[in-house]
This record gives C-alpha cells, sequence and structure tokens, in this order.
C-alpha cells in the first residue's frame, strides 16, 4: 500500500504539540524544544515509507526526540560551563527569578535521566514498560529512575519552600 503525503502531515498534527510538550519538560524551555521537536519531526519525514508502518510512529519521534534531547543537554552543560568562567572573569547580570516556577526549577535541577522519566510517565502519561522501550533501558530502572526523581523532586520543592521569599 503506497505511502501518502497527507498521511505524514496528519500524523504532524495530531502529534507535535505533545511531543513538544514532553520535550520542553525535559528541556525547560520551549524555543530549544521546538527545535528539537521539529529536527525529530524531520527525520521521520525522511523515513516515512519505513516510520508509518510502525504500530507507533509517535514511539520513534519520541524516542529520536529523547535521543536529540540528551545531545542537546549535554551541549548546553558545555555551554553553561564555558559561560560561568566567562562571567566570573567580566561579571554577569543576574538571572531574573521570577522566570520560572519552583517545580520547573526543581525539575531542571534533576538529572536528565530522571526529569526524562518523569516527563514520560507523568505528563505523557505512558507505562513503565513503553517508557523503557523509548529509553533503551529496563522497566527496573524506570522504575527505580522514578522513585529516586520523586524523592529528590520532592526534597527540591520542600527546599523551595523554606527560602524566605523577598517582598
Amino acid at each position: 500500500m503506497p505511502v501518502r503525503d497527507d498521511d505524514f502531515t496528519e500524523f504532524y498534527q495530531a502529534t507535535y504539540d505533545r511531543v513538544v510538550a514532553l520535550v520542553a519538560a525535559m528541556v525547560g524551555d520551549r524555543h530549544p524544544a521546538e527545535d528539537i521537536a521539529q529536527e525529530a519531526f524531520a527525520r521521520a519525514l525522511i523515513r516515512w515509507p519505513r516510520v508509518s508502518r510502525y504500530d507507533l510512529p509517535e514511539a520513534w519521534v519520541r524516542r529520536v526526540a529523547i535521543r536529540l534531547t540528551i545531545d542537546a543537554s549535554r551541549r548546553m552543560r558545555r555551554a553553561v560551563r564555558l559561560s560561568a568562567r566567562l562571567a566570573g572573569r567580566f561579571g554577569a547580570a543576574e538571572a531574573d527569578p521570577l522566570a520560572a516556577t519552583a517545580l520547573s526549577v526543581a525539575l531542571m535541577r534533576l538529572p536528565l535521566a530522571q526529569r526524562q522519566v518523569l516527563v514520560l510517565y507523568y505528563l505523557a502519561d505512558l507505562p513503565v514498560e513503553e517508557i523503557a522501550r523509548d529509553c533503551g533501558i529496563s522497566a527496573g530502572t524506570v522504575r527505580t529512575r522514578l522513585a529516586v526523581a520523586r524523592q529528590r523532586l520532592e526534597r527540591e520543592l520542600s527546599e523551595s519552600d523554606e527560602v524566605p521569599h523577598a517582598r
């Protein structure tokens, strides 16, 4: 059965916002999340005759987006280290404390692997087995990361509640 171009368009329109939301929760910013999602969908389009035959083409796009997110996170860490060194030399402006919620700040403090499983489990509402398949890890590892991430997130949020707010 031949694959029609409008099949991909329908798929893209039905799934794009979900993929962007998941990546945004992992990276903490919608703009890079859109870039990552668009790259994942571009890769799906190139391979659409094959990807369209999968039971869950969205899972394939999600896996690609996860890998791209990990790569982007590595690049960002390098850029942050360089920026910190430069800021130490030349001075830097303070960040806007109102730019993020306590939850998003606490989530971004988690290691990417823990943040990833939390986002896929709670925001994408994926079962543990599907997260394991998407991330290329065992279901037991997903459960462990979820448990550790919940504890750490709870600790991060309780610590942020203890910080007195300036008025």
